[in-house]
């Protein structure tokens, strides 16, 4: 039976996966692990640089996530609508923990995963929401066979079972490969991800939380969530692990909800 589009890159990226982890056993023989903060030997992330990671402080608004002085809603999510209900970090993008995401995303720092997901752990318990699935937001097959591994797959996997969530990490598919966000602006952001993502299953009606590494512009995760949405989904919340500092003044002050997501 003919094998679906795109099934020979994934098992690829699975058969490359197994061959780094063999190397990788080896090599932490050879080269102890260090702290991906601040090299410390024999851990991957010491307790001291968790610890210096800037959690993002209430009051935010509830949507984007910015700071609002006010409850509820900052006054640009008042007026622009968004398919994201709302958005959540657990950190500022900022040293030790910018360092630390480098080092996971670019440098097979696939161990890190576990406890990157603690404080987004903490940050999701404390919106006091309730969702029924979570959804990874995916990479494209030909940049998830290059790369061995889907970061925020991989937080997603940890997250799921320590709030007692489950996982749909085939929920969204990449069907468009994309130019790498770090290299855009707002406005080429949006461009560059629109219509990249499908919903491939029933979710009429479900809550839906998408994770991701990074919160900058918000495009990749608006995209995300419009395909989910398309599928009949109820709501769409997003957590991500870090996002860039906001200060009036900034270029971030003006930008929409449509901005305030991902990548």
């Amino acid at each position: 039976m003919p094998g679906t589009p795109g099934e020979a890159p994934v098992q690829r990226a699975r058969w490359l996966t197994q061959l780094r982890d063999a190397g990788s056993l080896l090599l932490d023989l050879i080269f102890p692990p260090r702290c991906a903060g601040c090299g410390r030997v024999g851990v991957l992330l010491c307790e001291q640089c968790l610890a210096r990671f800037e959690p993002i402080r209430p009051p935010v608004c509830r949507r984007c996530g910015h700071p609002n002085p006010h409850d509820g809603l900052c006054r640009s999510c008042e007026h622009t609508p968004s398919p994201l209900d709302g958005i959540s970090a657990a950190a500022v993008f900022a040293p030790p923990l910018r360092d630390v995401i480098h080092v996971f995303k670019y440098g097979n720092g696939r161990g890190l995963a576990p406890a990157l997901a603690r404080p987004m752990v903490t940050a999701w318990q404390a919106t006091g929401l309730a969702v029924d699935l979570i959804a990874p937001v995916p990479l494209h097959a030909a940049r998830l066979a290059e790369r061995g591994y889907n970061q925020s797959a991989l937080l997603a996997r940890a997250l799921g079972p320590a709030v007692g969530v489950p996982v749909a990490e085939t929920l969204l598919a990449r069907q468009k490969a994309t130019v790498p966000q770090v290299t855009l602006g707002a406005q080429e952001r949006r461009e560059n991800v629109s219509g990249a993502f499908v919903c491939r299953g029933d979710v009429a009606g479900k809550r839906i939380l998408l994770i991701d590494d990074v919160c900058t512009t918000g495009a990749t995760l608006e995209a995300s969530a419009a395909a989910l949405k398309a599928c009949g989904v109820g709501s769409v919340w997003a957590l991500t692990l870090a996002r860039a500092r906001w200060a009036p003044g900034h270029s971030d002050d003006a930008l929409t909800p449509s901005e305030c997501a991902s990548r």
